[in-house]
């Protein structure tokens, strides 16, 4: 019995196909099996037709040590996995007594009567190995082909059968079949687009073959992943972190906002924890959405004190203290604007930074001399004000304005915090 290198997930359900549910199994799957040492040549999805899922399932035995399956696994006519990876591997279908057994249980402790076909989900191709499934009725199976040197996996669909069997019984088995594990760490980057990060450190990318280090964007931000290969995790994480500490030593450095955090709004919280530091928020163009994604991070309430939504001129007047003067003269989407709100925010709730946000989301409301996608980012502390200037593309969506104002907004907020903390 050789060990696991390589593997393919093939996701069972017509409903996947016409897009009535979205396949997280897929995802999960990948992610387990990578801290695993485990790499994972395709994805398939398939629906409940007999042929195509052999076809699939055969396409994915010829490339991989190991195919996973999810789906398939229910009492009725068109759950077909286990009859038809069974077909393919020539083994008969028998009655496994112990699953009967639990799947009766499982009925009885939860009330309900269990039907003729419920008998279905306990037979089991001949010398499979059967996961318990403590979170429903369909257990969960390995085949391996000794011939072949070849393993397949069958777990149910629903996700939360899936996860909890993934974990606890089925890791442990396939940790017996390898030999490494990876590991894998985030660097965060806000203020640098993807191919200016890839540029600079071109030379540390391609020259590591282990750790890995590997690019991926979302709005507004960048994030490589080093993932390290060894026998052990003390020794690939060893790896992780000696290359992390070089990248932060690199020049890019300045723009690495944080390592292993979930967003830049978990590090400014973080931040302001750390620092024992208040924020409140002045939002226009962004509607809220700032004070909204620093309330979604749990332990906020010691840190956010408040904010307020000044969508028109004379709330921002009455509420925030701007003055006639400044919009008359600089109107509302202008740096003057918005440092006065951040201004008018602290004073007015009384803390040690405030961020604002006044801009043009779109897609209509746009002059030739302030387009659609402009947007001021307003700071204020004890020491001041400044501010950031956006110049968002106008065919930019009006939730990508936002997002990126408001992600934006935490930056500028977490560089003030530096500022202020430092000796």
């Amino acid at each position: 019995m050789n060990k696991i290198a390589t593997a393919e997930i093939l996701c069972v359900g017509t409903e996947l196909l016409l897009g009535d549910i979205v396949n997280t199994n897929a995802a999960f799957l990948s992610q387990r099996l990578a801290d695993l040492g485990i790499c994972v040549y395709r994805h398939t999805a398939v629906g409940d037709n007999p042929k195509r899922l052999e076809a699939a399932l055969k396409c994915a035995l010829d490339s991989a040590d190991l195919v996973i399956t999810s789906g398939g696994l229910g009492p009725t006519y068109d759950d077909l996995t286990k009859e038809t990876v069974a077909a393919c591997f020539g083994l008969p279908l028998e009655e496994h007594a112990q699953s009967l057994e639990r799947i009766k249980s499982y009925f009885s402790r939860t009330g309900r009567t269990m039907t003729e076909n419920n008998k279905k989900q306990a037979m089991m191709p001949r010398t499979a190995h059967v996961f318990d499934n403590n979170y429903g009725t369909a257990p969960a199976l390995a085949i391996y082909d000794e011939k072949k040197d070849k393993t397949v996996i069958m777990l149910p669909g629903p996700p939360n059968e899936l996860i909890p069997l993934f974990n606890e019984e089925v890791t442990p088995y396939l940790k017996k079949r390898t030999d490494c594990i990876l590991v894998s760490k985030n660097i965060h980057f806000f203020g640098i687009g993807e191919s200016a990060l890839e540029e600079k450190i071109k030379s540390i990318m391609t020259e590591s073959q282990n750790p890995t280090v590997a690019p991926y964007c979302k709005e507004g931000e960048v994030r490589l992943r080093v993932t390290a290969k060894a026998q052990n995790e003390s020794q690939a994480v060893k790896m992780c972190d000696a290359m992390i500490e070089k990248i932060v030593g690199h020049e890019v450095g300045e723009f690495i906002y944080g390592i292993d955090v979930d967003s830049l709004e978990h590090a400014l919280v973080n931040a302001l924890h750390e620092h024992s530091l208040s924020i409140c928020t002045a939002e226009s163009c962004t509607g809220g959405l700032i004070a909204e994604r620093i309330t979604a991070v749990a332990g906020c309430s010691d840190v956010f004190f408040g904010g307020c939504v000044t969508y028109t001129n004379e709330i921002k007047q009455r509420l925030l203290g701007v003055s006639a003067e400044t919009l008359d003269t600089y109107g509302a989407v202008s740096a003057e604007t918005a440092m006065e709100m951040a201004r008018g925010a602290r004073e007015k709730l009384g803390t040690d930074i405030a961020v604002s946000a006044t801009g043009i989301a779109g897609p209509s409301g746009g002059t030739p001399e302030t387009p659609v996608g402009t947007v001021f980012i307003g700071v204020s502390t004890q020491n001041g004000e400044s501010f950031r200037k956006l110049s968002l593309s106008s065919m930019r969506s009006r939730d990508y304005i936002r997002t990126v104002s408001a992600t934006n907004a935490f930056d500028i907020a977490l560089k003030a915090v530096s500022r202020l903390t430092k000796n």
